[in-house]
């Protein structure tokens, strides 16, 4: 994991659930549109324009994004440090789950309730282990016909 990223991950319990959501969301708007808006931002995450624009400002405050009132925004060096660590998680936890063979809907919910309560060695953990099942394939297939057995 780079420094910044790793310094995200030291910073991840100073930040809440709506924080790290609304970092997602504005940099998978950015990365879509170059920019991102209360709007776009309200209708992701199925909440008020005002609820959306009160955190916008705050993490302009934080310093997590360039925003002028009235305009689109996109997230400072930090925001989009912080936001690269959650993909990051978020990418881990999903490769996961799947790699247990867990339907795709299953992945998805548990991904989005596991994600902002994991410490970071046990992402390290995790991402240990999804490293290992890609580079050791029969191990995978080996959990997996465990698993398949036990559940008979």
């Amino acid at each position: 994991m780079p420094a910044k990223t790793r310094r995200a991950a030291r910073m991840a319990p100073l930040r809440s659930e709506s924080t790290e959501d609304h970092l997602e969301r504005i940099q998978d708007l950015v990365d879509s549109k170059g920019y991102a808006r209360v709007t776009d931002i309200a209708e992701a995450l199925q909440l008020s324009r005002s609820t959306v624009s009160n955190m916008v400002r705050r993490l302009a405050k934080r310093g997590y994004l360039n925003y002028e009132r009235y305009r689109g925004f996109t997230l400072t060096r930090e925001g989009a440090s912080v936001a690269r660590h959650i993909r990051h998680r978020h990418r881990i936890l999903t490769e996961l789950l799947q790699m247990l063979g867990l339907a795709a809907e299953v992945v998805a919910d548990d991904v989005e309730d596991m994600e902002h309560h994991l410490r970071p060695q046990t992402l390290q953990a995790f991402e240990s282990l999804v490293e290992h099942w890609r580079l050791e394939s029969a191990a995978h297939r080996g959990f997996l016909e465990f698993h398949r057995r036990r559940r008979r």
